[in-house]
This record gives C-alpha cells, sequence and structure tokens, in this order.
C-alpha cells in the first residue's frame, strides 16, 4: 500500500557529511509525522529525529547540532542532513511515516528498508 525507500548512505570519513532522502510511495493521502531513526549491529533500534507535518523538529541530545532533519510535502519526502559524522554514527538509518491512504482512514505508521552509513575513523 505505501513503500518508503531511503537512499543517501555510504561511507565518510569522520568530520564528514552524509544527506539522507527518504521517498514515500503509494496509495498516499497525507503524511503526518515523519522520523528517522538508526540501528547498529547487536544494539537496538534508536530514535534519531523527528519533523511533524507543521514543520516542528526535535533530535535524540546525541544529535542536537549536527543532524538536521526536513521535509518536502510536495514529494513526499523526508530528509537528514548528517554533518560533524562520527564513528558512533555507523548504522543503517530507518525512515518512518504516519500515513492515511484516505480522508477517513486511519493513521498507520510505515518504515524503509533502512540505508547504510559507515563513518571511518
Amino acid at each position: 500500500q505505501v513503500q518508503l525507500v531511503e537512499s543517501g548512505g555510504g561511507l565518510v570519513q569522520a568530520g564528514g557529511s552524509l544527506r539522507l532522502s527518504c521517498a514515500a510511495s503509494g496509495n498516499i493521502f497525507r503524511i503526518n509525522n515523519m522520523g528517522w531513526y538508526r540501528q547498529a549491529p547487536g544494539k537496538q533500534r534508536e530514535w534519531v529525529a523527528i519533523i511533524t507535518s507543521s514543520a516542528y523538529t526535535n533530535y535524540a541530545d546525541s544529535k542536537k547540532g549536527r543532524f538536521t532533519i526536513s521535509r518536502d510535502n510536495a514529494k513526499n519526502t523526508v530528509y537528514l542532513q548528517m554533518n560533524s559524522l562520527e564513528p558512533e554514527d555507523t548504522a543503517v538509518y530507518y525512515c518512518n511515516a504516519e500515513v492515511r491512504s484516505t480522508p477517513w482512514g486511519n493513521w498507520n505508521n510505515y518504515w524503509g528498508q533502512g540505508t547504510q552509513v559507515t563513518v571511518s575513523s
């Protein structure tokens, strides 16, 4: 019904930057909150950032000042600009979105398949 596809991951050196994108497609009437999560091997998935439909943003404490979340509603896309990357940022980054497929429908959560971010020291 709805698919989220992340892109923009890759290998960077410590101190570098990456911009992740997550595009939603399918049966979409409206998208509410969108967020980014990440998961390193052997660790649980953690929340990174969120952006509401009105563009209010919030971040995990360890990401404030380095990461910026934004969205383009016309493209059903959310972005994560990551600066001053550290080896500890290495993880698979996942996009999440609350999607309504009809004006009367429920808000449902969808996840992308993830994009790998590797930061070398």
